[in-house]
């Protein structure tokens, strides 16, 4: 791994994890998760290479969380799974703005496996949990389109890697 790749991808951890402690630990975790890291998870669309730099992100900011090694299983297995899936389909999909939304549609959904962790650990009931953290996850995804898409037209996320 190059040293560019491994410098962005701290560079992205360390973002992820600020601005997902940005509106408090409250909303971080739980059945109401508004983690603005998450929008981050859409630079897998320019570059698959980014997809460390989250997955730290992701694994450190669990660390932090009151569910222990529930958030480190099933919130880290989530981030995983819903990255490799949108960068399969990337490869079918030419539009950054259709690879987006995929992106979107697919965290959303794979909140299931957040809401299963939030019903093992919690007792939380499982599909109004699910709910609840997929339009949580899909309000942060889509308010992140429109940012990484501008921030993209001056940083050229594809070539930072």
């Amino acid at each position: 791994m190059r040293l560019k790749t491994i410098v962005t991808s701290g560079i992205l951890a360390a973002l992820y994890i600020a601005f997902s402690f940005a509106l408090t630990p409250l909303l971080t975790f739980g059945a109401l998760q508004f983690r603005l890291g998450e929008m981050f998870n859409h630079l897998v669309v320019f570059n698959k290479k980014y997809f460390f730099g989250i997955i730290i992100g992701v694994f450190i900011t669990n660390l932090f969380s009151p569910l222990g090694v529930y958030d480190l299983v099933f919130g880290l297995g989530q981030s995983v799974i819903a990255l490799a899936i949108t960068i399969a389909v990337s490869k079918f999909v030419s539009s950054y703005l259709v690879r987006m939304l995929i992106n979107t549609a697919v965290f959303s959904v794979s909140m299931i496996l957040v809401a299963w962790e939030l019903n093992l650990a919690l007792d939380l009931p499982f599909f109004a949990t699910w709910l609840s953290t997929a339009l949580c996850e899909l309000a942060v995804m889509l308010l992140g389109i429109p940012l990484v898409t501008a921030l993209n037209r001056k940083l050229k996320f594809k070539d930072r890697v």
